[in-house]
């Protein structure tokens, strides 16, 4: 259904793929692409992210929510990866973990989609709900359901199937409404809603 999809956040190398990831959570890509083009344009370069304070960078992100917590990760994140990584995104899981505002999804997303490294599958909002509707989990908690994912998903297919699930969440299977009428997986689902859908349509 989706063979070509791929992360909808705008960026040209792996520090702008992190600073975009960071502002993703709880604001939508659309509005992030709005606010990192004029972004990376006045701090081209992590060293330039790394001399800020953060109070100087949160008008710039203001827009996407939670803009004093996600200035302050930005800057700490740059201080870290030019103190200690020779400011270069590290490329370990263990690593990015150690950068501020870096948790198992924003790590895999880099991972991922900058270099190619399967070291986990990205369980975002999308992902979460529908692994669970697919019966691919029955876990809640995201490190959990990575886990279960892990364990029936190809290695090789770890970056590509969760831009996929993201794709289907934002595209047919939408939380509200999903429109089963136009999805090819409606043979293999038999989540509760959907006969409830299809009853009052």
């Amino acid at each position: 259904m989706y063979p070509g999809a791929r992360c909808a956040l705008g960026h040209e190398n792996a520090w702008q793929l992190l600073v975009a990831t960071i502002l993703s959570a709880q604001c939508t890509d659309v509005r992030v692409n709005m606010v990192t083009p004029e972004l990376f344009k006045n701090y081209p370069t992590v060293e330039d992210f790394a001399v800020l304070r953060p109070e100087l960078l949160e008008p710039d992100v203001r827009s996407t929510g939670f803009f004093r917590n996600k200035a302050k990760s930005i800057v700490g994140a740059a201080k870290k990866i030019v103190s200690e990584f020779g400011g270069q995104v590290p490329r370990t899981m263990d690593e990015m973990l150690t950068l501020p505002g870096v948790a198992r999804k924003t790590a895999n997303v880099v991972l991922g989609t900058a270099f190619g490294l399967t070291t986990g599958i990205v369980v975002d909002t999308h992902v979460h709900r529908l692994s669970r509707r697919l019966d691919l989990t029955r876990q809640d908690d995201p490190g959990r359901i990575e886990r279960d994912l892990m364990k029936v998903i190809p290695n090789k297919k770890w970056i590509e199937f969760s831009h996929q699930l993201i794709w289907h969440g934002r595209q047919r299977c939408a939380a509200r409404k999903p429109h089963c009428d136009a999805c090819l997986l409606d043979p293999l689902c038999y989540a509760a809603d959907k006969w409830k859908l299809k009853r009052t349509e």
